[in-house]
């Protein structure tokens, strides 16, 4: 394979300075029209391709942004109990009951948003302690309210910009939904509806608590802690001894998990208990019934997130940012 011809290559062809060249690629209006086509000519010649790496390492840039979900490690399998005698096999053979289909609308947002802003899209997920090395690869870091200390965010921020997705922080760029009203007014419709209710909150965090704060103003339940996943749901509802008139999920994974076990158990949905979720993830269109939900703009909040930070790349200065994103309640078979 024939060496790949470099701007060393274009310069002496085109019989200008590697700067000229530089000036072509990168800002062809402040270069004189004969000298600029001298130059492209010779790169169509050549087949010379600019290499993305030179370009970062000369703007002290990578070209890459971070975004940074914390890793779930979710022990419960097998055989949970859901009352006394009588036993009920969960998660056993359903290898998509981990997936998070939250972070995988965020995801795919930020990174349509990126690649728009000519940046690629670095995601790990893990404890914190991957946000150090995740870091200095990139030239701005996304990650969830209250997955990071504030220590190391602090430490981070110093280097490159930092934006928060959910919850609210002073000290950093932000983005969000609306947490607390959009599952203030779903508790309304609920509560019209169920005199008994269960709450299945999330991982504790910002957004958990703003949607229990929510749903505290206008209802009274039953607290339960779940962590987000649709296996935590599914232990939830095989746990519960006596079955309320509503069950409210602080998130749809942990909804579909309540679904899984009251349809293994026989009990009808809506008919014998009314369950409801929170995101509006599209797996909640297709479950049996159809999920009652909170809607947020997923993709949006990915995309929110991204736009913050090459502005902020752009502007160092600039004020700090704190984005709502609106939410709907959508009403379907489960509560409806």
């Amino acid at each position: 394979m024939a060496k790949a011809p470099t701007v060393y290559d274009v310069a002496e062809y085109a019989g200008v300075s590697i700067a000229t060249v530089s000036r072509v690629l990168r800002s062809p209006d402040t270069v004189k029209a004969a000298t600029r086509e001298r130059v492209l000519d010779a790169v169509r010649f050549l087949g010379y391709v600019p290499s993305a790496n030179a370009r970062g390492l000369a703007a002290r840039r990578t070209n890459v942004i971070g975004l940074f979900f914390p890793g779930h490690d979710d022990h419960h399998s097998g055989a949970i109990p859901f009352a006394e005698g009588d036993h009920i096999e969960v998660g056993t053979d359903d290898t998509e009951d981990d997936e998070n289909l939250y972070y995988d609308e965020v995801l795919r947002g930020a990174e349509a948003e990126a690649a728009r802003h000519g940046f690629a899209l670095m995601v790990a997920s893990g404890d914190g302690d991957v946000v150090s090395d995740l870091a200095g690869r990139v030239d701005g870091l996304a990650v969830l309210a209250g997955t990071v200390s504030d220590e190391l965010l602090a430490h981070v921020g110093r280097r490159i910009p930092v934006v928060i997705l959910g919850g609210r922080d002073d000290e950093f760029d932000h983005v969000s939904a609306n947490n607390g009203p959009g599952m203030r007014e779903l508790a309304r419709h609920v509560a019209t509806k169920a005199a008994t209710i269960a709450y299945v909150a999330g991982a504790e965090g910002p957004d958990d608590a703003e949607r229990w704060a929510g749903f505290s103003e206008v209802a009274t339940a039953a607290l339960h802690r779940g962590d987000f996943t649709r296996r935590s749901g599914q232990r939830i509802a095989s746990e519960m001894r006596e079955l309320p008139d509503a069950i409210v999920c602080a998130n749809d994974q942990m909804a579909l998990g309540v679904l899984d076990v009251l349809e293994r158990l026989g009990i009808r949905v809506p008919e014998d208990v009314l369950v409801t979720g929170f995101d509006g993830i599209a797996a909640g269109r297709h479950s049996r019934p159809t999920l009652t939900t909170v809607h947020q703009p997923m993709a949006e909040l990915g995309r929110a997130a991204v736009q913050v930070i090459t502005a902020r790349l752009d502007d160092p200065e600039r004020q700090k940012q704190s984005l709502t994103l609106a939410v709907r309640v959508v009403l379907r078979e489960s509560c409806p």
